[in-house]
């Protein structure tokens, strides 16, 4: 009995067709064979899985039946490629099935040859791109929805890859450090520190990745951060460690504290008030009513000296040192229990025109002119206690000029507030004691009490108003008072 010869029966034709039709008959992949005109010859089973058609549904039809009306120029452009002899690797498209849903695919084409080598046919193999494209899809709608959540978050959140270089900054690091995105990403990390910080990250960050080690990831701690304009601010720093395709990020998630640091100050301060406070209550009672009576005392023995004696002078000496411990504790009671205001309707040029000629009672501040410039509506304020602000500000724009000068004081307003802006032509507050200006008994004149300028910020904010110092890079002190209009 003669076996048959698989491998020389396989080049025969009916052997070639008979694989083929075994293909199409077993095969999961979307196979159609078509003739060059796009009449459909056969399909594989995928094909039918795929487009929703029962056995022999598509045989005869047009291949373009499979497709939409807005894609027949893709049926068309593929025939005359394969008509061409030509093949197509990929073509993305979409494929309408036999219930009218539509589909996206990736066709590859085949010409099919006779033996002589001539084209009679096409053989055509789809790949459903379903679920790739959801998959896409899925990811993509995490993404913008992690995105969503980056972006509204409250915190700064920074992404850095392992060598410290910025990959990500969203929104609320940008208003934190006066950034704009495009000015951060690519650049490294230490741009947000302030020495010495910055020149140490690089060394701290190398360290971690190769010693390891928790340090700072998983745990909070309180950082300097270093806005855009080189200002310096307090943050809660977190920092979460993750790995990207194989490569380690770190992700930090910074929380402003200045908010936190200004209320702690004010605590601080209000605490620090309410001592000196409770102070200058026990000065005024044990010391102020006995020293008024060794002034008067003093006056009594002054008074029956020689109007030409020695000692007269030593009298008027001691009397003098007396009245400057009395406004001393006078100062120090104004500020550490200042009145409360009793807001009325009060205008606000007039108040600094009749503040500026009690100036001429000081012969040294008789050359100090004042010039008020501008209108405001009246304000919400005790005029009493504005008359000591503005007397205190403008004795010290008159010291600063020695004496000698004009002090021009400008009046703007908005519908709900009024600027009243004060700008002496003196050398300025140097910089690094500007800063110090509204700290209690700091001065830097020979005879003073260093409360003038605090007991003008306290008064000003009992009115629920603001005070500012400036120093134009010309010279001179601005100082801006800000209060509220008032409201019948």
């Amino acid at each position: 009995m003669l076996r048959p010869n698989f491998k020389a029966d396989m080049h025969s034709p009916e052997a070639e067709s008979n694989v083929l039709r075994a293909v199409l008959a077993s095969s999961d992949d979307s196979i159609i064979v078509t003739e060059l005109d796009g009449t459909i010859l056969t399909t594989s089973r995928g094909a039918e899985k795929l487009y929703g058609y029962r056995g022999d549904e598509l045989r005869g039809r047009s291949w373009a039946t499979l497709s939409p009306e807005d894609r027949r120029s893709d049926i068309d452009a593929v025939l005359a490629t394969v008509r061409e002899g030509g093949s197509i690797e990929r073509l993305n498209t979409v494929r309408r099935t036999a219930s009218g849903d539509l589909i996206h695919v990736a066709l590859h084409v085949e010409p099919i040859r006779n033996l002589e080598g001539t084209v009679v046919g096409m053989l055509s193999v789809a790949r459903d791109l379903t679920p790739e494209l959801t998959s896409a899809r899925a990811l993509a709608a995490s993404d913008e929805r992690w995105r969503a959540v980056i972006e509204c978050a409250v915190d700064g959140i920074i992404v850095i890859d392992s060598h410290g270089i910025i990959e990500s900054f969203n929104s609320a690091a940008e208003r934190l450090f006066g950034y704009v995105r495009a000015e951060v990403v690519g650049r490294n990390i230490s741009m947000l520190m302030p020495s010495p910080y910055r020149d140490e990250h690089d060394a701290y960050l190398d360290r971690y990745l190769h010693e390891g080690g928790p340090r700072v990831i998983g745990i909070g701690r309180e950082v300097v951060g270093r806005r855009k304009d080189a200002t310096t601010f307090p943050l809660h720093l977190s920092v979460g460690e993750m790995a990207v395709d194989g490569e380690r990020k770190f992700t930090g998630i910074v929380h402003d504290l200045s908010p936190r640091v200004q209320i702690e100050e004010r605590m601080r301060e209000q605490a620090a008030l309410a001592r000196l406070g409770e102070m200058a209550a026990v000065i005024a009672h044990e010391v102020k009513n006995p020293l008024a009576g060794v002034r008067g005392a003093i006056q009594v023995i002054g008074g029956r000296l020689p109007a030409n004696s020695r000692d007269s002078a030593v009298v008027k000496e001691i009397l003098g040192r007396i009245d400057s411990l009395n406004e001393l504790m006078k100062d120090m009671l104004l500020f550490a229990r200042p009145p409360q205001p009793k807001p009325t309707s009060t205008e606000i040029a007039p108040l600094v025109a009749s503040t500026a000629t009690l100036l001429v009672a000081d012969p040294a501040l008789r050359d100090v002119h004042v010039n008020v410039e501008g209108s405001s509506p009246p304000v919400a304020a005790d005029a009493d206690l504005l008359r000591i602000v503005f007397l205190n500000l403008l004795v010290n724009s008159a010291h600063a000029m020695n004496g000698r000068g004009t002090v021009h004081v400008s009046l703007a307003a908005s519908e709900t507030t009024c600027s009243v802006v004060f700008t002496d032509s003196g050398p300025g507050i140097p910089l690094d004691i500007r800063d110090k200006v509204f700290t209690p008994f700091f001065t830097t004149k020979a005879r003073g009490t260093g409360l003038g300028l605090p007991t003008a910020k306290r008064l000003i904010e009992a009115h629920r108003g603001t005070i500012g110092v400036e120093c134009p890079p010309h010279g001179g002190t601005t100082i801006t008072i800000q209060l509220p209009v008032y409201r019948s």
